[in-house]
């Protein structure tokens, strides 16, 4: 048994995963009388349970072997699979960097989790004075890491977050869901040299998937296997598999959007800075803002009732709003409707 294999719990090592009809025939043609499936429609068929065609386009853009990519449900069911594969309700426990992501927590509260909470310091980066000592817990299991963060905006110092991988025995996730926006190299490229590191991507952001739901997660094959064994058997539908594979036929067009997306954060952030209520701009790595203003709760009411939306994290952090980069005939009417209150 693995390093690996001991962090997993115990009923999951020992666990037959389902074996659905696409798994025992994985041909394209034939006369298909074994899935109890309707012989009529254009999508009476299952999905591909293994999204082999997409995962393997995938692979060849990003640099990764296909045996170290899972996909799933969009990136909140590779949040809920780390917990259910690696975390004993009722005993282990995470440790999370807030202000940060929430359904990291609300997975915690669903499995049963305990969380343990490390705030970040004052430039949003991982505290390790206080994160080190928390590493030997036994029953630690999972460490969360959001690079770019959200809803900082910022990427982790990578020095800091490498430290962390070294030094904790358990499983560190990093999600990277905005990594398409940063400059950053992604961790994607360490998963060959450490067994506990899973790194999360997304075609929500950059990708502009958001409706279909398509999480990606870059581990060891080890780990990965674990994924694969604990998933729905169909947990990517035919429709989502199809509309990953189109948008990647076009990756100029996803480059030249999201250059255009950086572009106007960076004239975004200059406009909102010139406005007399707003105290800080935050620098980001992400395709959005996190913006430091007098009056947040009176701001977020006035632009609603405007109908431009954007989101108030006065909870998580004191009198910031979280501004998403739209387009540019967006960013100018969001401009135009701050402009005219007056605080």
């Amino acid at each position: 048994m693995n390093k690996t294999d001991q962090l997993v719990r115990p009923n999951v090592r020992a666990l037959v995963p389902y074996s659905c009809a696409r798994d025992e025939y994985q041909g394209e043609n034939g006369i298909f009388l074994d899935a109890n499936e309707s012989p009529y429609g254009p999508l009476n068929r299952y999905p591909d349970p293994l999204q082999n065609e997409l995962r393997t386009i995938i692979s060849s853009i990003k640099g990764v072997p296909v045996e170290n990519i899972f996909l799933g449900n969009g990136s909140d069911e590779v949040i809920d699979l780390c917990y259910r594969i690696f975390c004993t309700p009722g005993r282990d426990r995470v440790l999370l960097f807030p202000p940060t992501y929430g359904m990291y927590q609300v997975s915690a509260a669903i499995n049963d989790t305990e969380v343990l909470k490390v705030p970040l310091d004052e430039d949003f980066d991982i505290d390790l004075e206080r994160t080190l000592p928390l590493l030997d817990d036994e029953r630690l299991k999972l460490v969360f890491i959001c690079s770019p963060n959200n809803p900082t905006g910022n990427c982790m110092n990578q020095d800091r977050v490498e430290q962390v991988i070294r030094s904790f025995k358990g499983i560190t996730v990093i999600d990277e869901a905005y990594s398409d926006f940063s400059r950053k190299s992604s961790f994607t490229e360490k998963i060959h040299l450490y067994d506990n590191l899973i790194v999360m991507q997304t075609f929500s952001k950059a990708m502009g998937l958001a409706a279909a739901r398509i999480g990606m997660a870059f581990a060891s094959e080890n780990v990965i296997r674990y994924f694969l064994r604990m998933k729905p058997p169909y947990n990517i539908s035919t429709i989502n598999q199809q509309a990953a594979l189109a948008r990647l036929k076009d990756l100029r067009q996803i480059h030249v959007q999201t250059d255009t997306i950086i572009a106007e954060r960076i004239r975004l952030a200059g406009k909102l800075q010139s406005l007399p209520f707003v105290r800080k701009v935050y620098p980001s790595d992400s395709n959005f803002l996190l913006v430091q203003v007098e009056d947040a709760d009176r701001i977020y009411s006035s632009l609603i009732s405007n109908n431009i939306i954007v989101r108030n994290r006065s909870r998580e952090v004191a009198g910031c709003l979280r501004i998403t980069t739209g387009t540019r005939s967006e960013n100018d009417s969001l401009i135009k409707e701050l402009e005219k209150i007056d605080l």
